[in-house]
């Protein structure tokens, strides 16, 4: 069972690189992307450096802990010594926020469906 988060079904999204090594070449001349069929008739693609740039920041965030230990510990100390205070208005500004940010993505039910 997959879930859909605004209608996206995330069994039908692939990561970028996929958890595969990336092999790291460019076109010489242009500096983008370049495909070669080798004699066996496989496609060698070589992906341009944008391409490269985000497989790299998807590594570096899987590399992150899922949970920032310190700042759990800040928390759980604070509340603990009842220092801790709810900021009703700086919640509500920030998932505003992040409303406006989502809503700014493209629509890609419209894109490309895989279909």
């Amino acid at each position: 069972m997959s879930s859909k988060i605004s209608g996206i079904d995330s069994a039908q999204i692939a990561s970028v690189g996929a958890g595969r090594p990336v092999q790291r070449s460019q076109d010489a001349v242009s500096g983008g992307a370049n495909s070669d069929v080798s004699k066996d008739g496989s496609e060698n693609v070589q992906i341009t450096g944008a391409a490269r740039n985000l497989a790299d920041l998807e590594q570096k965030v899987r590399d992150l802990p899922a949970v920032n230990a310190e700042r759990v510990s800040q928390l759980q100390t604070a509340i603990e010594q009842g220092t801790y205070t709810v900021r009703p208005q700086h919640i509500a500004d920030q998932l505003m926020s992040l409303e406006r940010a989502l809503g700014k993505l493209p629509d890609t039910e419209s894109g490309a469906s895989g279909e």
